[in-house]
């Protein structure tokens, strides 16, 4: 069956200019161009419109590569704030509603990210085995092994798991040092920074820097200071300029009404509330259907959970004070525009 067509969005520029950018789209029939809306404008392309999470990892991988492409092309001219990989409206009306439902939130974020960029680091042990090594030679380490082997028994299945263990957090106090004198020397040249997980034992360190422009070549200097300091034990990787994906890559939401009636009616609120409202509904239910309450009732966990879903749904779609559940109000608020958490 043939994809829907549709507009895929890359992000949010400070220009009002309608015009094609002259790059080429993702997965588009044409070049990537702007949709403007007062001073602001989202940068598109014409596209199938594809389903990201039925493709397999290579494939979203390959589309996320060309996606931060053209995001980082776009901000060699402009100030961009992203969109989340596989963002798409139907067509220009509901591009023109995105960009009306969250100029605000747009403007604010603009005032925070002009002249700014995003520098990722990353550092790993060069050498993980001779850590390890190191480790072993540790005087607390050598005394639990000394111990375990002058056992008449031998050295048992526990006290490998005992040693392994000693070795662990030692290797992750280590880690943590490290990664402190790294976040210390850095962190007071940045405005802001975001920790990201560590993929396996070789990194100690994943952190994403919101820096000036004009500090980027204060902060490779304390980088290549850290890179000194800890003479060729660890290997830095730094990427970057790069657009604000950590902190603030946006995030569009198309709710439905049959999913907000069901949660309306899951917490017994009427047809116009207001959050202080949902919040009282949802205590009082949760309090009621808690299982540590219920120990005896079947399926309270259950009830408990849906419970949770729909304040969750009902807080995400009540954005202001009050929130109407008519439905005709509600195609007013169906599109929901988020920093992306």
């Amino acid at each position: 069956m043939a994809e829907m067509e549709g507009i895929y969005l890359y992000g949010i520029v400070d220009t009002a200019e309608e015009k094609s950018l002259g790059i080429e789209g993702t997965n588009a029939y044409g070049e990537v161009y702007t949709i403007p809306h007062q001073d602001i404008s989202a940068v598109v392309s014409d596209s199938e419109m594809v389903n990201y999470t039925t493709l397999v990892k290579d494939v979203v991988a390959r589309y996320l590569l060309r996606h931060q492409q053209v995001i980082e092309k776009i901000m060699d001219s402009y100030t961009i704030i992203p969109m989340k990989l596989g963002t798409y409206a139907f067509n220009i009306r509901e591009v023109e509603e995105i960009l009306s439902k969250g100029y605000t939130m747009f403007k604010d974020i603009f005032r925070k990210v002009n002249n700014k960029i995003e520098i990722d680091v990353v550092a790993t042990w060069s050498d993980l085995n001779s850590i390890i090594k190191e480790i072993g030679e540790e005087q607390d380490v050598k005394r639990l092994k000394e111990e375990s082997m002058s056992k008449p028994e031998g050295v048992s299945f526990e006290d490998q798991i005992k040693i392994g263990n000693r070795i662990k957090n030692s290797l992750d106090n280590k880690r943590e040092r490290c990664a402190l004198e790294i976040e210390t020397g850095l962190k007071d040249v940045s405005i802001d920074f975001r920790k990201h997980d560590l993929m396996d034992d070789r990194m100690i360190f994943n952190i994403a820097f919101l820096i000036d422009k004009n500090k980027k070549t204060e902060f490779e200097r304390r980088l290549d200071e850290l890179d000194a300091i800890f003479n060729e034990k660890l290997n830095f990787r730094c990427v970057g300029p790069l657009p604000p994906y950590s902190f603030y890559t946006l995030e569009i939401k198309k709710m439905q009404f049959e999913e907000i009636e069901w949660a309306r009616k899951k917490l017994g609120l009427n047809n116009f509330t207001n959050k202080e409202e949902i919040k009282k509904a949802y205590h009082r239910l949760a309090f009621s259907s808690h299982p540590d309450r219920n120990p005896n009732t079947p399926d309270t966990g259950n009830e408990f959970d849906e419970t949770t879903k729909a304040y969750r749904i009902l807080l995400e779609y009540c954005q202001g004070d009050s929130c109407s559940f008519n439905e005709e109000e509600f195609k007013k608020n169906s599109i929901l525009v988020k920093v992306k958490e």
